[in-house]
């Protein structure tokens, strides 16, 4: 109302507010005059608390985004012109606008340096956020425990002196955004409302036999949180177990027949010796081929010591490799990326042994602790795709093309920019 309508003293105001629909604008007013009002404001502004409630947010990371969209006032105020112009930036900017509000935003301490501190804080508050704070379900990690391997792919290039700590540059901040797509899509929607289906907080439900221990899975919910980050929403709702070694056997033909039993792209997940876990995503079925195939879908990732995702650079179309011919000179096993005999990962059909090769095809290091491998535990989930909402998208573009009132809302709260 009377903010709202009052003529603007921020000059970076009118090119914000350009950036929206009229419709857009009124929804976002009629947002600020509600949150204002539960603020006890007097219509005026939207306080800390009542900004936070809204969000779903709470902690150092709800504290610095307050800070940053009243551009650091300290006066606990957020005003309707303050609203435009953050999401004027953070959700219709152009992408180094975006990239450099959310850099920003990880530095919770405010000293203008992000550090590994502040990241600690950031990961621990999505956890939070995600899980709800619950540790204690099958599937759960101690999020202390499991955070750190997160942290690990983490760099911090910046060295200063004067503290004699490192700090993470904007361009080490890409690279993590790369690695770790959940983090960026979770910081990317922290100015939609709090909703199950936001970009980022999405975790698969995880369906196995009542008669398997959750704690022998490799796939726990933190990590399935990580490996959804490189999906789309409609590969986020189920992802059931086909084939365990433990419970089936560690063999290759048992696993062809398991994973025949599930149509979706399939999660193939290993733990090697060395203890370390890691594995790809199949967007292809592993059907016998004699040459690479597949398409840019497909992805490596590492799960533990360090968490990363490594999708497609384009520098080579060697994504998947499925081979189970007799008497062959070709490897006979299954695999991704790199060359034959130089895979950036390949189980042989014994499954008794593989091997690991830094790639261009994904742009990955060597995935465990040495180049050969030797499989302990392998499992493999399939996705269960939304099959209903594909069709849908595909018949008519998106569901917020076709719907253009919905799609104006979801603008407004950010939702439609942020489904990379």
């Amino acid at each position: 109302m009377g903010n709202a309508h009052s003529p603007p003293t921020d000059p970076r105001f009118m090119p914000a507010a350009r950036a929206f629909t009229q419709k857009e604008l009124d929804d976002l007013e009629s947002l600020f005059e509600s949150l204002a009002a539960q603020s006890n404001s007097n219509g005026l502004y939207i306080s800390p608390n009542v900004f936070q409630i809204y969000l779903g947010l709470k902690g150092p990371l709800a504290e610095r985004l307050f800070n940053l969209v009243t551009q650091h006032r300290k006066d606990h105020q957020l005003t309707y012109e303050d609203l435009v112009i953050a999401k004027g930036t953070y959700e219709k900017g152009a992408k180094d606008e975006i990239e450099e509000f959310i850099y920003q935003l990880l530095d919770v301490n405010g000293d203008h340096k992000v550090g590994r501190a502040d990241l600690e804080s950031v990961h621990m508050m999505m956890f939070d956020n995600v899980f709800h704070g619950n540790v204690s379900e099958p599937g759960s990690s101690s999020h202390q425990d499991i955070m750190g391997v997160f942290l690990k792919a983490a760099t911090f290039s910046l060295f200063d002196n004067k503290s004699a700590e490192n700090f993470m540059s904007f361009e080490d901040f890409r690279n993590w955004c790369l690695l770790i797509p959940s983090a960026r899509k979770f910081l990317g929607s922290l100015l939609m409302p709090p909703d199950p289906g936001r970009a980022g907080r999405q975790v698969p439900h995880l369906v196995h036999m009542e008669n398997i221990d959750s704690k022998m899975l490799l796939l726990r919910r933190e990590y399935a949180w990580h490996i959804g980050g490189a999906l789309s929403q409609q590969e986020l709702e189920e992802w059931r177990l086909l084939y365990h070694s433990a419970f089936n056997g560690l063999s290759f033909n048992t696993f062809l027949g398991c994973i025949s039993n599930g149509e979706g792209p399939k999660v193939l997940i290993i733990k090697d010796r060395e203890g370390y876990i890691y594995g790809g995503y199949a967007s292809q079925p592993w059907e016998r081929h004699g040459d690479f195939y597949g398409n840019m879908k497909s992805f490596l990732f590492q799960l533990y010591p360090k968490a990363s995702i490594f999708k497609p650079t384009g520098a080579s179309a060697n994504i998947q490799w499925a081979s189970f011919f007799l008497f062959s000179s070709i490897p006979n096993g299954i695999g991704f990326g790199g060359s034959v005999n130089h895979f950036g990962l390949f189980i042989s059909a014994g499954f008794d042994h593989g091997h690991t090769y830094a790639c261009t095809t994904f742009g990955n290091p060597c995935l465990s602790k040495a180049n050969q491998i030797y499989p302990e535990v392998i499992e493999c989930w399939v996705v269960i795709r939304n099959v209903k909402q594909e069709r849908r998208d595909a018949a008519i573009g998106t569901v917020l093309d076709r719907f253009k009132e919905d799609r104006h809302m979801l603008n407004m709260v950010g939702l439609a920019n942020s489904t990379e």
